[in-house]
């Protein structure tokens, strides 16, 4: 995972010198944060021989504060590439009614539970915008993406832990629309679905234009996906309340 980190800082650091070899360069940051809520959230774990259980609906999930940052650069007027940096928390607690056998360990019926959910994202992206007028912007591209996941369960002196890292390839695109000069409504994300499992992660807002490089953003963002496999069943739903700024440079 250093490795992955120290590519990252070294794609950032090359997004930040491009605008000043080029002349129709444009460097950009996206910061978001807000809240985080679980819609579904769905393990067993082993994939074959673990106990199906919800931590949202048999355990509860208290929203958690996020944050994410990505930076980008476009160049040549329809091409952006760009870093994403997004680490998640979630924190579940309650107790089930049935016995959870979970990646080794078994926790009795009833027993006070605790989970803790990880998934830290890492995307490196590359973006075509074949449609660039005044008003409409419409683009597509690719996205490389690892991701570093756990999800812990503790409880009656047990304690058990699944980890998972892993890359996936997935489609990027991104709608803009500007009614007027300040305003700009946003649609844009990855997703991709395949035997294997399934990723989306999509936001659908607007940003208003402060000055001429700061721009303020709100909207909703989701987070659904999933595999399921001998090793790991996993599908969850995330629903984001995001605010946020863009800084062009």
């Amino acid at each position: 995972m250093r490795v992955f980190l120290v590519f990252l800082i070294s794609v950032c650091a090359m997004i930040t010198v491009i605008p000043a070899g080029s002349a129709d360069a444009q460097a950009r940051i996206d910061l978001e944060t807000g809240a985080v809520f679980s819609g579904y959230n769905d393990i067993r774990i082993p994939g074959k021989g673990g106990t199906l259980f919800s931590l949202s609906r048999e355990l509860s999930t208290d929203p958690a504060p996020f944050g994410r940052l990505r930076a980008g650069c476009c160049f040549g007027g329809r091409h952006t590439v760009s870093v994403l940096i997004a680490p998640l928390r979630i924190r579940s607690s309650g107790s089930s009614a049935q016995a959870i056998i979970y990646e080794g360990e078994t926790f009795a019926a009833g027993t006070a539970l605790t989970s803790r959910y990880r998934f830290d994202s890492y995307r490196l992206s590359y973006r075509w915008d074949p449609l660039r007028r005044e008003r409409l912007t419409a683009g597509f591209g690719f996205t490389a993406k690892v991701r570093d996941a756990s999800i812990s369960l503790d409880g009656g002196g047990r304690r058990a832990e699944k980890k998972n890292t892993g890359f996936v390839p997935i489609l990027n695109f991104r709608l803009a629309w500007r009614p007027g000069s300040r305003l700009t409504a946003l649609f844009e994300g990855d997703a991709l679905a395949a035997p294997q499992g399934r990723a989306e992660d999509v936001f659908a807002g607007a940003a208003y234009r402060l000055g001429k490089t700061v721009s303020l953003k709100a909207g909703y963002r989701f987070l659904e996906g999933g595999a399921d496999n001998d090793v790991v069943y996993n599908f969850t739903l995330l629903h984001y309340a995001v605010i946020g700024a863009i800084i062009d440079l």
